[in-house]
């Protein structure tokens, strides 16, 4: 299980990894994050310019139970899960991609 785990984490892109750490900060301010925000927040790094690639990034992260989406107040928000948490953590420690900050939570 633990080799997986690992192969998941290994095939994230900074994308994934920006999103997990956006929708961390959220739940720390106490802010809804929702794919507006991530398509946004994505955009303004440079790292898409379509709402399609923002949502294939978040879906990818659902399909690996790394985020739970609602649809609350006619958005979907996101949740980092449990095993969000350690993905994100895990890849933090590597310090393999760098912090940018999140418009919709800090702007």
């Amino acid at each position: 299980m633990e080799e997986l785990f690992n192969k998941q984490i290994a095939g994230l892109e900074r994308a994934h990894f920006l999103v997990l750490y956006w929708t961390a900060l959220g739940e720390d301010h106490k802010k809804a994050y929702n794919m507006t925000n991530v398509f946004d927040d994505l955009k303004a790094c440079g790292v898409t310019r379509t709402k399609q690639s923002a949502v294939a990034f978040v879906e990818a992260l659902a399909a690996l139970c790394f985020v739970d989406l609602r649809g609350e107040s006619n958005r979907k928000n996101l949740y980092l899960t449990e095993f969000g948490a350690q993905a994100l953590q895990r890849l933090a420690a590597s310090a393999k991609y760098s912090l940018e900050k999140s418009q919709s939570i800090e702007g």
